[in-house]
């Protein structure tokens, strides 16, 4: 197994639509390995295949709730379903989220609190999983990377700006950034 390079905002393939995964393969299930392996790394709560390069429609999640209790697993070709999203702005201390592509930064964003994520697994086995509060964030914001959307996209226009400037003066918005975790420092 081995840690990959994280994509940087201004890579193309964290901005485009993932493409299908018509069949779990040898390659598939070493791609999964190394993603968890960088994820933890990293370390994240979640890493979608265009974070690492590859434009697939797969993701990963690793988290532990107020117990301990660990969550993880992969879900390959995602559909997600999502109760309205309350009107209103985010609460800073309760709504915050950062992005392994966008690193070492935290910017407020209202997400749904529920949300219904169906797939297949490694095996090929059809997963649903029903999930709210953080683990709802999570699923929704790995799914985003999967239609080439980054939270920073979905920010309001004041953080958007604070974003954008960010991303200019660490030099992010150019093709091919990337870092790779437990060796680069992110907080440039």
């Amino acid at each position: 197994m081995a840690v990959l390079p994280i994509r940087i905002m201004g890579d193309p393939v964290l901005h485009a639509p993932a493409g299908v995964i018509e069949e779990i393969t040898d390659e598939i299930r070493a791609l999964v390995a190394d993603m968890f392996e960088t994820m933890d790394a990293a370390p994240g709560v979640g890493l979608a295949g265009p974070q690492v390069g590859v434009p697939l429609r797969l993701f990963t999640y690793s988290y532990s709730d107020d117990d301990g209790a660990p969550w993880r697993g992969v879900i390959i070709n995602p559909e997600l379903w999502q109760r309205p999203l309350d009107p209103g702005e985010p609460d800073e201390d309760e709504e915050s989220e950062g992005c392994l592509s966008f690193p070492g930064e935290r910017f407020p964003l209202r997400r749904s609190d529920e949300v219904l994520v169906t797939g297949t697994d490694l095996e090929g086995e059809p997963v649903r999983i029903r999930v709210d509060g953080w683990r709802a964030r999570i699923m929704q914001h790995e799914f985003d990377h999967l239609d080439g959307i980054l939270y920073v996209d979905r920010l309001g226009d004041g953080d958007w700006k604070t974003a954008q400037k960010i991303a200019r003066k660490r030099g992010w918005g150019r093709p091919g950034q990337s870092w790779m975790p437990g060796v680069d420092d992110i907080d440039a």
